[in-house]
């Protein structure tokens, strides 16, 4: 059952796309940003690496300002393919020792799931938080979660990710996310 199991020692987090103009046009967008930030507080704190992809961010615009902040520049991959997973990405992925990969990000049916199908083809395991990823209606994002768990995607949520990081309660850091999800 390990392959259901999130850790902090082989974990990554990926954001995808939440970017400055492709933000407006999607459903929930402040649940999307607080859930991301809530688990990239979650990153922070439990030294968990953040990669991010921006969509040709010169149409597009960067990723948001209060996610951008927790984002190395070095580690956010500018794409203008669909799919996230690039031979850069890989790379990195590889020197991490990457297992599993926790996704969030836009839109759900097309550059979420491209990423995730890449992902899945490149062994990985994926989580998918579903109340972090938005698309432009909620067809769309429910077509996308269905299409992702077909494949083999783990579908869960951002409460679910905190606490199988974290596996006990107490502690500094139990403290500090409990805070931030009450």
């Amino acid at each position: 059952m390990k392959e259901f199991e999130l850790n902090r020692e082989n974990t990554v987090l990926l954001v995808i796309d939440i970017q400055e103009k492709l933000l407006p046009a999607v459903l929930n967008q402040e649940e999307v940003v607080k859930n991301t930030q809530i688990l990239l507080e979650l990153a922070k704190v439990c030294n968990i690496p953040v990669l991010a992809t921006e969509q040709y961010p010169k149409g597009l615009g960067m990723t948001i300002a209060p996610l951008r902040d927790y984002l190395m520049p070095e580690l956010i991959y500018e794409k203008t393919e669909f799919t996230g997973y690039s031979e850069k990405m890989a790379a990195k992925l590889e020197e991490l020792k990457a297992k599993n990969i926790v996704v969030v990000g836009m839109e759900n049916h097309i550059c979420v799931l491209q990423t995730v199908r890449s992902l899945k083809k490149a062994g990985y395991e994926v989580f998918v938080a579903a109340d972090a990823v938005s698309s432009r209606t909620q067809q769309n994002k429910e077509v996308g979660l269905q299409y992702m768990r077909d494949m083999g995607a783990l579908i869960t949520c951002t409460e679910t990710v905190i606490f199988d990081i974290l596996k006990k309660a107490g502690g500094p850091e139990f403290k500090h996310m409990s805070k931030l999800i009450k």
